[in-house]
């Protein structure tokens, strides 16, 4: 057994299928970046890919159009996110609650929504997005069918971790979301406005949550199942404090936990002599360990999950 694994072929395979399995939790978690460089916490990030993966089943079923499905996604992320954003920057309520809130609203909402869309046929397969190899660099040992021969939003990805280091870096308005996620009120005096910026985080964490869950459907699996997700939303809310809050950071925490997530397949497939059910743990264990060696090592903005209302104290 211990030779069918330390093969070239066993860790090209496996470095593979990590970045596959890492795709949806890096866009949920440059999204939740987003959200919380500018103040707000979005718990409800789970509920946003499970909204994104059930519109994208739908519109591209209905269409025919993988690109339309990816576009429906995209607009039920962003429902999603608009709503939580309402109620934390609009009515200033509690963050925490209304993320787990609207968890469990857009669970039930698309249980109950996929068995009509299904009309009553328990598995409906769609087509998915095909790979796109990328000649001599997909051949670079290891780790080049990784990086090169993975689908277009990967590639599309790797754009986007680059544009928003640069953004939070090298920008004014960058500047501007990180000082209304440190002080608020002083980002007010100096001009910027606040709650402008804030929803506008929140729709931008709506696209990315909604491509993560989008990315579950039409690239991965082909079909749309209830609460698919799996705690997907909240293992992206630990890659962005595992990550300290960075795009780059995010990135590598989200690979860490897509690679225990593809590890626990490999191992299956080799036969390894544990249950399933202890292999299948193994990503969320991976996910506390990583959260307990982060304690005391935060560096979450100062004012996060905190309202801004403008004339209080």
């Amino acid at each position: 057994m211990l030779e069918q694994i330390l093969t070239i072929g066993f860790f090209t395979a496996f470095f593979s299928a990590a970045v596959r399995m890492a795709m949806p939790l890096i866009y949920a978690g440059l999204g939740e970046v987003f959200a919380e460089k500018a103040g707000i916490l979005n718990i409800g990030m789970e509920g946003v890919m499970l909204s994104g993966a059930f519109c994208s089943f739908a519109g591209a079923l209905f269409s025919g159009s993988l690109w339309i499905g990816m576009l429906a996604g995209i607009l039920g992320g962003i429902a999603v996110s608009m709503i939580h954003a309402f109620l934390s920057i609009h009515l200033a309520q509690n963050q925490s609650v209304i993320g787990l809130a609207l968890n469990t609203f857009v669970l039930g909402l698309t249980s109950f929504f996929s068995r009509i869309v299904k009309e009553g046929e328990s598995y409906q397969q769609l087509s998915t997005f095909s790979t796109i190899r990328i000649p001599v660099l997909s051949d670079i040992p290891l780790i080049g069918d990784a990086l090169f021969n993975q689908d277009i939003f990967t590639y599309i990805l790797y754009i986007i971790v680059i544009v928003m280091t640069v953004f939070y870096a090298k920008t004014a308005k960058g500047l501007a979301f990180e000082a209304i996620g440190e002080h608020p009120r002083a980002a007010d005096a100096a001009g910027i406005p606040v709650h402008k910026y804030q929803y506008i985080a929140m729709i931008v964490n709506g696209i990315l949550g909604g491509i993560g869950g989008a990315h579950l459907v039409l690239v991965q699996l082909g079909v749309f199942s209830e609460n698919m997700t799996s705690g997907r939303g909240y293992i992206a809310l630990a890659a962005v404090i595992l990550g300290r809050y960075t795009p780059i950071g995010t990135v590598g925490a989200a690979l860490i936990f897509g690679g225990a997530n593809a590890l626990q397949i490999r191992l299956q497939a080799v036969g390894v002599p544990l249950p399933a059910q202890a292999l299948a743990m193994l990503p969320y264990i991976i996910t506390l360990i990583a959260l307990l060696g982060s304690i005391g090592r935060s560096n979450e903005p100062e004012s996060l999950s905190k309202p801004y209302i403008r004339g209080s104290r």
